[in-house]
């Protein structure tokens, strides 16, 4: 594991390694990724650097480094910090429900942190909040007849499904979703030329069922693991 890793896992797994020099420690972990979080949210990730934490603190951009190595362990923090705790299973709920609630909980946080669709991707140490994620839905589906690596998959099939639509509501921007923005972009373009394409005409004119794409595709995955588990239990959801 890289130094920098490490200096990840110890920042959000902690404990933390006390500052050895300089004058007695006045700031948090806590503080720190909630400036961090601010300067995020109002002006996007590529906007975060040490510099403006520290400014938003009072404090110089050396000192903020006595606690946080570089910005990449910054923005761990600040991931950590933002994400919702994942929603807690009410008693009796079943696996369907569970999930359909982490999901739709996953989508809340990314609509009111897009930058958190930036800042979770790639290889990255994770902290215990955003593992609680993943063990949420394994969780679920445990004793349904999937494998370890099938839970997993579900998780990641699941979270995929999520980012994709908050990637697309956040390039529609604040106007709307983005069937609205689909709607609007070639809603003319289609009445002028609806004879070249007779089906999409169709469905566009279609009033029935449109700004569902996040939950329609869940309700497709959640299908799919159904009768998955039907085939291999004999148990229907």
């Amino acid at each position: 594991m890289s130094e920098a890793a490490n200096d990840t896992v110890r920042l959000l797994w902690g404990p933390p390694a006390k500052p050895t020099r300089g004058p007695k420690p006045a700031l948090t972990l806590e503080r720190i990724a909630a400036a961090g979080v601010e300067v995020a949210d109002a002006e996007g990730l590529a906007a975060v650097s040490m510099q403006k934490v520290a400014g938003l603190l009072d404090f110089t951009k050396m000192s903020l480094y006595r606690y946080v190595p570089g910005k990449a362990e910054l923005i761990a923090l600040m991931v950590e910090s933002a994400v919702d705790e994942p929603p807690r299973p009410a008693e009796g709920t079943g696996w369907r429900e569970q999930l359909t609630a982490w999901s739709g909980h996953l989508a809340e946080s990314f609509a009111r942190h897009p930058w958190l669709l930036d800042a979770t991707v790639g290889p990255r140490v994770v902290g215990p909040k955003e593992l609680t994620w993943l063990e949420r839905v394994v969780a679920a589906l445990d004793g349904h007849g999937l494998t370890g690596p099938e839970r997993m998959d579900a998780a990641v099939l699941l979270a995929g499904h999520v980012r994709g639509i908050a990637a697309q509501s956040r390039a529609a921007g604040p106007a709307g979703s983005p069937e609205a923005e689909f709607r609007t972009v070639f809603g003319l373009v289609m009445q002028q030329h609806a004879d070249r394409y007779p089906a999409l005409a169709a469905a566009l004119a279609d009033p029935g069922g449109r700004d569902q794409a996040l939950d329609f595709g869940l309700e497709r995955i959640l299908d799919g693991l159904a009768a998955l588990i039907e085939r291999r239990t004999g148990a229907r959801a």
